[in-house]
């Protein structure tokens, strides 16, 4: 099985010596691990390997590599989905792996006026396909749904008629579409459980189980960006998309994961994250809203199991999020927050992106040119994008308007 990185013995000693000498300021991208500034263009990609190598380890955990035996079944076409606006497709991707199967389904709109190939952006949703939007032609996901306040539709953990387009409010499909933009999106629980007690036990966990017995494993938060890729996998074999032009998406922890996603794979050409928070955009070397502790205990699926060695001591990493967008740079990242969402720190994402522009400018960007926090609902649109609105912890309509505006900067033609 191919795996993302080697873990030589050396990093070994040169992690633990940056462990050792953590200083007050914000630990260099571009600076290697043996303390050598990166002095050009050409040794960035070494400095990069590095930097997956920590984040991995240290984080997200080991991923395996492209499957060898995938494939994928399109079970449904409709031309005329949406009152004839676009056209439904609905994907299932199968994966083997030494006898055993996982897969899960991709639905995927393609607007009908525009020019094809077309852009896309792509994301994962909470609580099945079914729930972005009210189209009744969308298949009804199979998996584990929750029943709550948010989401009074599942029953005993199963998907009802009650769960079309119950998310709805949360994905501006038709903006998408009238922009000239494919919508793609797949479920959480159908790639790997959300849930503690069912955690490393369903959908493509179930493929590797001997990446978990060890404290660098596949966490949930890898698992669902390594599905992001393989939907990846996919529209490079579909003539109506543009795979040169997606965009990856994601809102709270599927912010993280398509943050993470970015960072892995730089076949995605944007990556738009709403209140990632902690784990996402957020600088844990502020010290300030969801911590290291929180996001161990309670989500322990969620990272690595080596994360918990920096258990109450956030404000001392020898890495933090700006690795994440070096590891994206120099591709275009948005990163969006909401004045009332406390836990996920605004203005750390706002530091998150200032710590980034320096490898954004080095390797020829425009980078974030923001030095003072901006005013409510007044976006920048550099090369590292970034608003805060009112309100809280969700995604509006003013969100997708940002996000759609900066992509069409750099996508359309």
């Amino acid at each position: 099985m191919k795996f993302i990185y080697l873990f030589p013995a050396l990093f070994f000693a040169c992690f633990n010596g940056l462990a050792q000498n953590v200083k007050s300021e914000l630990p260099d991208p571009l600076t290697f691990n043996n303390g050598q500034k990166v002095k050009s263009i050409k040794e960035w990609p070494a400095r990069r390997a590095e930097i997956l190598e920590i984040m991995t380890t240290q984080m997200y955990g080991t991923s395996p590599g492209k499957p060898a035996d995938i494939r994928f079944e399109v079970f449904d076409q409709d031309k005329k989905a949406l009152g004839g606006k676009a056209t439904r497709k609905q994907v299932t991707i199968h994966i083997k792996e030494k006898g055993k199967e996982a897969s899960f389904d991709l639905l995927i709109y393609i607007p009908n006026k525009a020019i094809r190939p077309v852009p896309a952006i792509m994301g994962i949703n909470f609580i099945g396909n079914q729930a972005v939007h009210a189209d009744p032609g969308i298949k009804l996901t199979a998996a584990w749904v929750e029943n709550s306040k948010m989401f009074p539709c599942g029953d005993a953990g199963k998907a009802t008629e009650a769960c079309r387009g119950v998310n709805a409010g949360q994905w501006d499909i038709d903006s998408i579409l009238d922009n000239s933009y494919a919508f793609i999106t797949m479920y959480r629980e159908e790639i790997a459980s959300d849930r503690k007690e069912t955690m490393f036990q369903t959908g493509v966990h179930t493929l590797y189980p001997e990446l978990q017995n060890r404290e660098d494993n596949f966490s949930t938060m890898a698992a669902w960006a390594w599905a992001l890729s393989r939907g990846m996998d996919y529209l490079e074999t579909d003539k109506d998309i543009d795979a040169k032009r997606v965009a990856v998406f994601g809102f709270s922890r599927l912010g993280k994961a398509a943050l993470w996603a970015g960072a892995t794979d730089q076949r995605f050409a944007a990556v738009l994250s709403n209140e990632s928070g902690a784990g996402g955009g957020k600088q844990f070397r502020r010290g300030i809203g969801e911590n290291i502790k929180r996001l161990c205990t309670v989500f322990p699926h969620w990272y690595t199991k080596n994360l918990t060695k920096y258990i109450d001591k956030d404000t001392e990493l020898p890495f933090d999020q700006h690795f994440v967008m070096a590891l994206i740079a120099p591709r275009p990242v948005y990163l969006a927050t909401a004045e009332g969402d406390t836990q996920a720190d605004p203005r750390g994402e706002f530091e998150t992106a200032k710590a980034s522009d320096p490898v954004y400018k080095f390797l020829g960007t425009k980078g974030f040119n923001a030095t003072a926090f901006p005013a409510l609902n007044q976006p920048i649109y550099d090369q590292i994008g970034f608003h805060i609105r009112p309100g809280g912890h969700d995604v509006t309509n003013f969100d997708w308007a940002q996000f759609l505006k900066f992509s069409n900067l750099h996508f359309q033609k």
